[in-house]
């Protein structure tokens, strides 16, 4: 879908704080996660979502998808699904004696994969190739994904039971891992008012919707602006210093070699940069800075470390060993 008139910076600016309104008039006390979504829209981003049941991870996505215009799938992820509950399969015509491709639900723009740790491996790798690739096969047939693909997904952090621990090179196909903690009071007190709770348990779908803000040809030129953000060789150095220090602490200065098995890759370098255009844009500027990498750092690189077994005794998670590289290193 080309891109004809591209949009001005100051037009982006007015439509994102449009959009992050509406989410917000939805989803109550969870602005962070609203912001790294749209973030995660800008760029073109995968994204994972980790929280507690009850967390508005699924509706977020859904106001989302809503306000976008954007065709909407969900999937519920469970150990019986097969590859081709997700990618579709090939139906047989006798009349014509000839396979006919039937798409699954794989086939859309967003795609909320529901408790993506339940799926078995041969369904986690359909879904592998339709990230990295933009295309899954049916058969011996290839299908070509929408140009405005989109997965975002779920787990539940506290159920081990039926789960399979997502493999290390999908976890790296998400741009970003968001953890999502319960509201303050007051947000929780104001989802009382909300529609959904006031009105009717269970809304139904579309009837007093509010119009769609942008459709898939404005997501595109959201995207084409975010590639045109400007990066400084200072905040470039900067990036790839925090994800080596991730790998090679020692180098840095940094006394986590014990408590790093693994460090982030290349990928990740790629990642942060171009979050960091994500978070540039939403703020309305067009260039980057520090604080635009040092807000996402976490987000980006959580799930593509290892903390070693040394760190999980003494209590450290990936955040706390990714804040002490955030405080070492110098920022630019």
């Amino acid at each position: 879908m080309p891109v004809d008139d591209p949009l001005s910076l100051a037009d982006a600016e007015r439509g994102l704080s449009d959009l992050i309104e509406r989410l917000e008039a939805v989803v109550v006390g969870q602005r962070t996660l609203l912001e790294r979504l749209v973030i995660a829209l800008l760029i073109g981003g995968h994204v994972l979502i980790e929280g507690v049941p009850g967390l508005a991870k699924t509706r977020a996505v859904r106001a989302l998808a809503r306000a976008l215009d954007l065709p909407f799938r969900r999937i519920q992820f469970t150990p019986d699904l097969l590859p081709a509950d997700l990618t579709g399969t090939q139906i047989y015509r006798p009349a014509t004696g000839n396979f006919d491709v039937r798409p699954g639900p794989i086939v859309t723009s967003v795609l909320l994969a529901d408790e993506i740790n339940r799926a078995p491996a041969k369904v986690q790798s359909a879904l592998l190739e339709a990230m990295q690739e933009g295309q899954v096969t049916v058969g011996d047939e290839t299908v070509v994904l929408p140009e405005t693909f989109w997965v975002l997904a779920t787990q539940n952090p506290i159920e081990h039971e039926g789960t399979y621990p997502l493999p290390e090179a999908q976890l790296d196909r998400f741009l970003m891992k968001l953890t999502v903690g319960y509201p303050d009071r007051a947000a929780e007190l104001a989802m009382l008012d909300l529609p959904s709770v006031t009105e009717r348990p269970r809304p139904e779908s579309g009837t007093d919707d509010p119009l769609p803000l942008f459709g898939p040809r404005d997501v595109l030129r959201f995207r084409a602006l975010a590639t045109s953000i400007r990066v400084a060789p200072a905040i470039k150095e900067y990036v790839v210093d925090l994800v080596r220090a991730t790998r090679e602490p020692a180098r840095y200065g940094l006394d986590l070699e014990p408590l790093l098995e693994l460090g982030a890759s290349p990928r990740a370098t790629i990642a942060l940069v171009r979050a960091a255009k994500g978070h540039a844009l939403l703020s309305g500027r067009d260039y980057v800075t520090p604080h635009d990498v040092k807000s996402l750092t976490r987000d980006v690189l959580r799930h593509r470390i290892i903390a070693s077994y040394e760190a999980d005794a003494e209590g450290l998670s990936p955040d706390d060993l990714l804040g002490r590289i955030l405080d070492h290193l110098p920022v630019p």
